[in-house]
C-alpha cells in the first residue's frame, strides 16, 4: 500500500519515512496541475493544425498526423528515461541520470517543482511540454521530409536536446536555475529550443523547390485551420503558463492574465504590422502575432504584472513580425517562420523578464521569494538571461545539426525527399491518405503523368529505364 493518509480537509498527507517529514498535497492543487496538463495537451494537436492550415493541400494532412506521432514517441520516452533524464534530483548541472529509468520510484514523494504535489503529478504534467517542444521543431520539416525517420528524430531529438536543456532550466541542481534565471514556463527549454533546431533542420535540408519563384508564393491553403489551431494554443496556454505555478493559488491566475493580455496586444500588433503594406486586415497574420506574444510572456508569466504584458505582446508582435524577413536575407527556407515565432519571441520574452521581473509578483503564491528583476533594481539578472538564450541557441542548433547529419548517412533513415516526392506531395507519398478528398495539384505540376514518371524515376531508376527503353524500342 502506498504510505499516505487523509487530514480532515480532504488533503493527502505523506510523512517521509527517513526524515519524518510531513508533505500535505491539496487535492485542489493536484486537479489543478492535472487539468492543465489537458489544456496543454490540447495544444500539440492545435499546432498540428495550425502549421497544416499554412501549408498546401497536398502536405496538409502530414503536419496534423506529426502532432500525434510525437506525442506518442514522446511519452514512451519520457516513460523510458525522459523524466529520469531532466528531473532526476541526483543528476549533474547539465543533466539528469537514470534514478528514475521507467518511472521507478515516480508516485507519492514530493515533485522536485513544487513540494506542493506528489511526483506523479508533476511528471505527466512536464511529459506535456516534453510532447509539444519537438512538435515545433518539427514545422522545419514541412514540405520536403520523410515521415518515417522522424520517429527516430523526435527520440533522440527529445533525448540529446529538450532533456539537457529543461534539466539546466527547471532541475534544483541546473546551472542556469541555480545562477538564479528566471523562467517559469518554458522560454528557454521549449521555444528557443525548438526555434533553433527548425533553423538547423531548414538548413540542413536546403531550399523548397520553386523556393524564390512564384510556385511557392502561395497563401495558406485553409485559414479556417490557422485559426481553429491558435484557438486551441490559446485555449492551452492557460494551463501552460497558469498551471507552472504547479497550485491553485492567485500566481496562477496572474499568470493566466498576463498570457490572455500579452496574446491580445501581439496579435493586434502583428495585425496592423501587416494592414500598413496591404490594407487588409489579416486572420493570419493576428493569429501569428497572438502566438508570438504568448510565446514571449512564457518566461516571465509568473514574474510580471499586467502592465508589462501589454509590452510583451507588443514587442513580439513587432520584433518577430520584422523577423520573419530573416530567412530572406540569410538565405534558409524556414517555410513555417519557426524560427522567427518561437526562437527569437522566446529570447525577446527572457530579456523582457529579465527587465520587469518583480519579487512582489512571484509572490503572489505565498511562499516564492527573489530578488526581482530590473524594476527590483537586481541588475545582474540581464546578463544570467541573455546567457541562458545564449547557450540555448547554440546548444540546440549544434546538437540538432549534429543528430540530422548523422541520420543522413544512415541507411534509410535520411529525411530530404527527392525532388518527385516534393512535387507529389508527402501526404501522398508518404502516407497514401489525404486531408481532404481531392488535392487540387494540376496548377504547379502541369500534369499528374509528369509528377509520377518523376517519382517512379527517383525511387526505382533501373525499371524506370527499362520501361523508357522498351517504349523507345516500341516506336521505332
Amino acid at each position: 500500500m502506498v504510505n499516505i493518509t487523509y487530514d480532515a480537509s480532504g488533503s493527502i498527507v505523506w510523512q517521509d519515512p527517513d526524515t519524518g517529514k510531513i508533505f500535505v498535497y491539496n487535492p485542489g492543487d493536484i486537479a489543478w496541475t492535472l487539468a492543465s496538463t489537458a489544456l496543454v495537451f490540447i495544444m500539440i494537436p492545435g499546432l498540428g493544425y495550425f502549421y497544416s492550415g499554412l501549408l498546401r493541400r497536398k502536405n496538409a494532412l502530414s503536419m496534423i498526423y506529426l502532432s500525434v506521432m510525437t506525442i506518442a514517441v514522446v511519452s514512451f520516452q519520457w516513460f523510458f528515461w525522459g523524466f529520469s533524464l531532466t528531473f532526476s534530483d541526483t543528476g549533474s548541472s547539465f543533466i539528469g541520470d537514470l534514478k528514475y529509468f521507467g518511472l521507478k520510484g515516480v508516485l507519492e514523494k514530493p515533485s522536485i517543482g513544487s513540494a506542493r504535489i506528489p511526483s506523479i503529478v508533476f511528471c505527466i504534467y512536464q511529459l506535456m511540454f516534453a510532447a509539444i517542444t519537438p512538435m515545433l521543431a518539427l514545422g522545419g520539416f514541412a514540405d520536403r521530409a520523410h515521415l518515417g525517420p522522424l520517429l527516430a528524430f523526435v527520440f533522440v531529438w527529445s533525448t540529446l536536446v529538450y532533456d539537457p536543456i529543461a534539466c539546466w532550466t527547471w532541475n534544483s541542481n541546473g546551472w542556469s536555475l541555480a545562477h538564479g534565471s528566471y523562467d517559469f514556463a518554458g522560454g528557454t527549454p521549449v521555444h528557443i529550443s525548438s526555434g533553433s533546431a527548425a533553423l538547423a533542420i531548414s538548413i540542413y535540408l536546403g531550399k523548397r523547390r520553386g523556393y524564390g519563384t512564384e510556385a511557392l508564393a502561395y497563401k495558406p491553403h485553409n485559414t479556417t485551420f490557422v485559426v481553429l489551431g491558435t484557438v486551441f494554443l490559446w485555449f492551452g496556454w492557460f494551463g501552460f503558463n497558469g498551471g507552472s505555478a504547479l497550485s491553485a493559488n492567485l500566481r496562477a491566475a496572474q499568470a493566466s492574465i498576463v498570457t490572455n493580455l500579452a496574446a491580445s496586444v501581439g496579435g493586434l500588433t502583428w495585425m496592423l504590422w501587416d494592414y500598413r503594406i496591404e490594407r487588409k486586415w489579416s486572420a493570419v497574420g493576428f493569429c501569428s502575432g497572438a502566438i508570438a506574444g504568448l510565446v514571449a510572456i512564457t518566461p516571465g508569466s509568473g514574474f510580471v504584472g499586467s502592465p508589462a504584458a501589454v509590452l510583451f505582446g507588443f514587442m513580439a508582435g513587432t520584433v518577430c513580425n520584422f523577423a520573419t524577413q530573416l530567412k530572406f536575407v540569410f538565405g534558409y527556407d524556414d517555410s513555417l517562420d519557426v524560427f522567427a515565432s518561437h526562437a527569437i519571441g522566446g529570447i525577446v520574452g527572457n530579456i523582457l523578464t529579465a527587465i520587469f521581473a518583480q519579487a512582489s509578483v512571484a509572490g503572489f503564491d505565498g511562499f516564492t521569494d527573489i530578488p526581482g528583476g530590473w524594476l527590483d533594481g537586481h541588475w545582474i539578472q540581464l546578463a544570467w538571461h541573455i546567457a541562458d538564450s545564449c547557450a540555448g541557441v547554440s546548444y540546440s542548433f549544434t546538437m540538432t545539426t549534429i543528430i540530422l547529419w548523422i541520420m543522413h548517412y544512415i541507411p534509410g533513415f535520411r529525411l530530404r525527399v527527392p525532388e518527385g516526392v516534393e512535387i507529389l506531395g508527402i501526404d501522398e507519398s508518404d502516407m497514401g491518405e489525404f486531408a481532404y478528398d481531392y488535392v487540387a495539384m494540376e496548377p504547379e505540376l502541369k500534369g499528374v503523368s509528369y509528377v509520377s514518371s518523376v517519382v517512379r524515376r527517383e525511387s526505382d531508376p533501373e525499371s524506370f529505364m527499362k520501361e523508357r527503353h522498351s517504349s523507345a524500342s516500341g516506336n521505332n
